[in-house]
């Protein structure tokens, strides 16, 4: 019985001192919990940015007609579905790998092993990088919506997030040229915003406007989308994503890290209300009536010109971008529609447009460098270099792109299928079957 009390005595403290040595062991330092705030909340604004591919899905869904939802949908998925490949097999390496001032030479099906970016494993840096890339894909099926072959976008989702996006945004985010030479664009509003506007404006001009989209003199003749609702949620759903987009761009959250993070968050909403106010406002001056489409893009345009600036301008600048960015809404919209381009949710004024503008803002109101800040005109020049760099490298890459899929496969539908719609002949379904018609539905299964 001693023996038995001495021997379970011993065991628990054994069980104690190694308990102690256990918690002792597994007590993180602060190192470690700062490397798991940090990825955890990267991993989080990845999330947020995934789910803009919904809201883009939405606003391009509602914007355009019953009978093309189906296949405004697929494309969406289809883009984060290619993007995810694509971007994990050759275009994270082409833009994050070590290599020349154009592109990178490593890194390509990245694994793990490359190690920390920063304070946060690889992995979750791919991850925030893949649902950028794959934001700058999604861009370009707006403006080209409604009359292109879905094999035909297959085809180019895959060129753009492996080739196009990434060496550009190797020039920018992986220590390329134009970083050396000192362009800035914090979280997107030229490498992701402007690089998917350029291809949306090239694919536009290239297929040419929607059937009845312009009379036979030229005036312009609206065609209005199926859903303002669905739209509208889509826009929501884009400025809650932009939380992510923005503030995750800080790719920490721990230290001073926490007071960047609220300056951007709280920027970036207010160049989103600016831009939408303004918009509705100008387009009630010019128009006659306050619009929900113009007021809508206002508020994308607003967010997508914060992008650049986001962290490097005081509230009352991002006030300022965000109005002017409302009425660049307008205007761009009546510009492209005197040179007959078709772009039916707007995706070249919100992403293109005010994607230039709030780059070009960065030179002009960032509180270090800025040329009204007293820095001069460096770092606007800078970022001038980087505007047109953006465009000769995308505008030329795109019309390359476009050209070579026209040849081989063609780029545009036919116009019955056209005109009976997108979802019967290229996709067999109706997003609507009881209120939309199906032409030759068995005979666009069996094709």
């Amino acid at each position: 019985m001693k023996r038995a009390v001495i021997l379970g005595g011993a065991g628990a403290l054994a069980l104690t001192i190694g308990g102690t040595a256990f918690a002792q062991e597994a007590e993180p330092t602060v190192a470690e919990l700062a490397r798991g705030i940090d990825t955890v909340w990267v991993l989080v604004a990845a999330f947020l940015v995934f789910f803009m591919q919904a809201g883009f899905a939405l606003l391009e869904a509602g914007f355009t007609r019953s009978k093309n939802a189906i296949n405004i949908m697929m494309k969406n998925v289809i883009d984060f579905i290619i993007g995810t490949i694509g971007f994990w097999a050759i275009g994270y390496g082409l833009m994050f790998g070590e290599g020349t001032p154009f592109f990178g030479l490593n890194s390509f099906f990245v694994n793990g092993s490359e190690g920390d970016v920063g304070t946060i494993p690889v992995m979750a840096f791919w991850m925030f990088q893949l649902v950028f890339a794959a934001t700058a894909a999604t861009i370009v099926s707006g403006a080209m919506a409604e009359r292109t072959k879905f094999s035909s976008y297959l085809a180019y989702s895959v060129i753009l997030t492996t080739l196009i996006y990434p060496i550009f945004g190797h020039w920018v985010w992986g220590g390329g040229w134009l970083s050396e030479l000192g362009f800035t664009d914090f979280a997107g509003s030229t490498v992701v915003h402007s690089v998917g506007g350029w291809a949306a404006l090239i694919g536009a001009w290239m297929l040419g406007p929607r059937i009845g989209r312009y009379g036979p003199n030229g005036e312009s003749t609206p065609i209005p989308g199926h859903s303002a609702a669905l739209g509208t949620l889509g826009v929501f759903i884009l400025w809650l994503g932009w939380f992510g987009f923005n503030p995750g761009s800080q790719i920490a959250a721990v230290g001073s890290s926490a007071d960047a993070i609220a300056l951007i968050a709280a920027n970036t909403n207010i160049a989103a209300a600016a831009g939408g106010v303004s918009a509705m406002i100008v387009h009630w001056l010019v128009r006659g009536k306050p619009d929900l489409g113009s007021t809508l893009n206002g508020v994308l345009g607003g967010l997508v010109a914060i992008t650049a600036p986001c962290a490097f301008v005081s509230p009352l600048a991002a006030l300022i971008i965000g109005l002017v960015a409302g009425p660049l809404i307008v205007f761009s919209t009546i510009w492209l529609e005197k040179l007959k381009i078709d772009d039916p949710v707007g995706a070249v004024p919100a992403h293109l447009v005010n994607g230039v503008w709030g780059t070009l803002a960065v030179g002009l109101f960032a509180v270090e460098g800025g040329l009204f800040a007293g820095g001069g005109g460096a770092l606007l020049l800078a970022q001038l270099i980087g505007v047109v760099a953006c465009a000769v490298w995308t505008a030329g890459t795109s019309f390359i792109m476009f050209a070579g899929i026209r040849a081989v496969t063609g780029l545009r539908v036919s116009r019955e299928e056209e005109e009976s719609g997108l979802d019967s002949y290229e996709h067999g379904a109706s997003a609507y079957p009881d209120i939309v018609p199906m032409p030759d539905m068995a005979r666009s299964r069996v094709r």
